[in-house]
């Protein structure tokens, strides 16, 4: 089969070309996000590493023994930050749930791989400290968007003894991803990202969800917004085939919306994505 050429590729990744009016959202996000830092009980810029914006910050609900909804923020893994996706949290701290929202570095300072990493060691901060914060360590769900939807996956197939024998099999009970980047092979060859990704075939060997073995235990939901590019659907669909309807219960293309008004929808009671969200936290 011939490969796609890097001008389809540009048209089917970029995102913001797709929807031209993208700076809408930013602002909307940039908005809310800093009417829920003003509102809500948080915790800002813990340290859950040494290295570079290795911080996160905490939502904490009322009472104590809460699911956890750990976070991740897209932006191709080399753009955006936890403080403009604050506005995620209230409508889930309002169902007693802890939300914890974390950075990671961004590239080219830094590799695909290394961001994984991070993200591993913020879920193992996260699972020794939540409860000091109102949450269960026992009951973590990862949600991600866009390349934290890649992140996510990645949380719930790592191999957690591997990376610390303290830590338990099943850190992270089950996974969101929203419009989710589970293979990383036409990243690699999608001319407007790669200069700054440097992605080698060995790392996308090694950090595609859709490469790894499904995971012992959990479930992923994948879901992506009905507008997205048809690499998006694509995208969404491959995991399910390479993990399994077992693993995959839901894969679902969700109407009316684009890459960017699909992750407000995780913020809005009463919808599809807020109500998947709930139920893979409170299993």
């Amino acid at each position: 089969m011939k490969q796609p050429d890097g001008e389809w590729l540009d048209r089917m990744y970029n995102a913001r070309a797709q929807v031209p009016g993208y700076p809408a959202h930013f602002k909307r996000w940039a908005d809310d996000s800093a009417h829920a830092l003003l509102s809500a009980r948080c915790e800002l810029d813990l340290n859950y590493g040494a290295g570079p914006n290795e911080q996160l910050d905490i939502f904490r609900p009322d009472g104590r023994g809460a699911p956890v909804l750990v976070f991740i923020h897209g932006g191709y893994w080399r753009s955006l930050d936890k403080r403009d996706h604050a506005f995620i949290a209230p409508a889930f701290t309002r169902e007693g749930v802890c939300v914890v929202i974390p950075n990671y570095a961004l590239c080219p300072a830094v590799t695909i791989p290394d961001i994984v990493l991070q993200l591993v060691r913020a879920l193992a901060w996260t699972w020794r400290h939540i409860e000091r914060f109102g949450g269960d360590p026992g009951r973590i769900t990862v949600a991600g968007h866009s390349a934290g939807g890649h992140l996510a996956a990645m949380t719930l197939a790592c191999l957690w003894r591997t990376h610390d024998a303290a830590l338990p099999a099943n850190l992270v009970r089950n996974a969101l991803s929203i419009s989710g980047l589970l293979d990383l092979d036409p990243i690699m060859r999608t001319p407007f990202l790669q200069p700054s990704l440097n992605l080698t075939p060995a790392q996308v060997g090694r950090a595609s969800p859709a490469r790894l073995a499904p995971p012992a235990r959990g479930e992923l939901y994948a879901v992506c917004g009905g507008d997205e590019s048809e690499e998006f659907h694509r995208q969404m669909s491959l995991i399910r085939d390479a993990w399994g309807a077992a693993r995959v219960p839901a894969c679902e293309s969700l109407a009316g919306l684009n890459h960017f008004s699909v992750l407000e929808a995780l913020g809005q009671p009463g919808h599809r994505l807020h109500q998947l969200a709930l139920k893979l936290l409170k299993a």
